[in-house]
């Protein structure tokens, strides 16, 4: 039996080659979103669960669902709204997603056009976690942090899509080479690179990597004071960008690369703050500790606004996550989000604010916070997350 082809509004998915097709012309579409839309169309006005549209997108691998939430977005945005209004794609909070859209259903007449490889409507790039060279095992707390950091500074450029650090930190302790996990994250580019830190002094090695030919676009060395190491981390992002910028909007040039948050120049603050953000909802132990760590971290650099972002954080943990003592969490949570905002009104600020908001019950205001959250950093993947359970709490798709 021939494949079949789906038809709706201006759009045709040919189920055979897998080539979405738009007032007849090929469509620039990512190979995920388009694993998921065929998913959807071939169920036929049936809900799909979450589980069988991760297995269609990513099959025979382990992401977090948040992955999910943010192709489903990009598709949605690809697709816009069908002619009378509406989304194509509508959501059923905790179960999954349906094609709500009219479909109509034909059997090919002749092969089209070979579409080859699906297009990535957006470059995209995974940050894997950097080899800790320091002769103290200790230090991998710091690569670790500084490879966090590229991700967010990253994920901030228009028109890049960057992995969600959960998803790249789950290949540190797998042998497997660029090329594989590229395929297996759904990502055209890899950063890879090693962190030495001794004695006062740092050394980054960076390479990017474009995986489907399997070419070193760029590779450099980065060495400095480690009181510096906020300034080598920019050019690391500057770098990228540039090596970018031929698959880049052309409008995004090097001197539009993001600007950065407003950093410690207190390496030891730094030391506490990346140890403390990775144990913030980890557990109920690690939430504590975190909270800990965060604090001397505050205590050694009281305008430290991204430790005060991640207290406000932990303390909803504490309270919704965990039964602590709601009223007091509920209290701290609100006033390190303040503080966070009012040192530095970062994405991640809004973002501490958005769950403050959220523990009060005050979900418009929850709402607010965190688009304002996504006007500053639009393809962080965590607070594409906070919107979408904040969606199912107001009973919205």
């Amino acid at each position: 039996m021939a494949p079949q082809r789906f038809t709706f509004g201006p759009f045709m998915l040919d189920a055979g080659s897998s080539a979405l097709i738009e007032h007849g012309l090929p469509v620039a579409i990512g190979s995920k979103p388009l694993a998921l839309l065929q998913a959807l169309v071939e169920a036929r006005g049936q809900v799909v669960p979450k589980a069988a549209l991760m297995d269609a997108a990513w099959p025979n691998t382990n992401v977090e669902e948040s992955n999910l939430t943010v192709q489903i977005a990009a598709l949605r945005r690809r697709l816009r709204v069908s002619p009378d209004g509406e989304e194509w794609i509508a959501t059923f909070p905790r179960v999954g997603y349906r094609f709500a859209g009219s479909l109509t259903i034909q059997e090919p007449e002749a092969p089209i056009v070979e579409a080859g490889p699906a297009l990535e409507a957006d470059p995209s790039i995974a940050v894997l976690p950097f080899a800790n060279m320091s002769l103290d095992p200790e230090q991998a707390h710091f690569a670790d942090g500084l490879v966090d950091d590229l991700i967010t500074d990253l994920s901030k450029v228009p028109g890049l899509l960057v992995i969600a650090s959960h998803s790249s930190f789950a290949f540190k302790a797998r042998s497997a080479d660029s090329q594989s996990i590229a395929k297996e994250l759904g990502v055209r580019y890899v950063i890879e690179g090693s962190v030495r830190r001794v004695a006062g002094q740092v050394r980054i090695g960076v390479h990017l990597t474009e995986t489907t030919m399997n070419r070193c676009l760029w590779a450099e060395r980065f060495d400095g004071d480690l009181a510096d190491v906020f300034r080598l981390q920019d050019q690391v992002v500057r770098k990228v960008v540039a090596a970018l910028a031929n698959v880049l909007p052309l409008e995004r040039m090097l001197d539009d690369a993001p600007s950065t948050p407003r950093r410690t120049t207190i390496i030891e603050a730094y030391d506490f703050l990346v140890r403390g953000r990775v144990l913030v909802m980890h557990s109920p132990a690690g939430n504590n500790l975190a909270r800990t760590l965060l604090a001397k971290a505050i205590d050694l650099d009281p305008n430290l606004a991204e430790a005060h972002a991640w207290l406000a954080i932990s303390h909803y943990g504490a309270a919704i996550n965990y039964g602590e003592d709601f009223k007091a969490n509920q209290a701290l949570g609100l006033a390190y989000a303040q503080n966070a905002m009012s040192l530095d009104m970062s994405d991640l600020g809004h973002r501490a604010l958005g769950y403050a908001r959220l523990c009060e019950g005050k979900l418009e205001e929850a709402e607010s916070a965190f688009q304002t959250a996504l006007r500053i950093n639009p393809n962080h993947a965590d607070t594409l997350a906070n919107m979408a359970g904040l969606r199912v709490l107001q009973g919205q798709p």
